[in-house]
């Protein structure tokens, strides 16, 4: 079986290893200029520092733009306390854009500071 990472692109390696770390307790397994390797769980995260306005596609002429931006896939963080995770997550710089619940738990639709969307998730067992 292929063992999956994620890649998530970055303006500013020190800050993104700040926010991942301390917002979402990535674990810090190898730190670079350039690429820095974190761990969630069993997942692995490579946090790839990427200049804005340069090109993420070999074919296309697309720039890299670390606005607030929606792509079809992102991430969901499974978290116990999901008021104490959406504080962290303001804290280090990300944003919080609103929230939904329902018998199955709670969701809290979220942004890293690079406009990167993610999830809390808090899932009622």
């Amino acid at each position: 079986m292929a063992e999956v990472s994620i890649s998530i692109d970055v303006s500013d390696m020190e800050k993104a290893v700040l926010f991942y770390t301390k917002a979402l307790a990535c674990s810090e397994l190898r730190i670079g200029s350039d690429t820095t390797k974190l761990s969630a769980d069993n997942v692995n995260i490579f946090l790839l520092k990427k200049e804005p306005e340069s090109n993420p596609l070999i074919s296309g002429t697309s720039a890299r733009n670390y606005e607030r931006h929606w792509t079809p896939v992102h991430l969901d963080f499974n978290v116990s306390e999901i008021d104490k995770a959406v504080s962290l997550i303001e804290e280090f710089g990300g944003i919080h854009e609103g929230s939904e619940s329902g018998d199955w738990g709670t969701a809290a639709f979220c942004a890293d500071p690079f406009g990167n969307g993610f999830c809390l998730c808090q899932i009622n067992n």
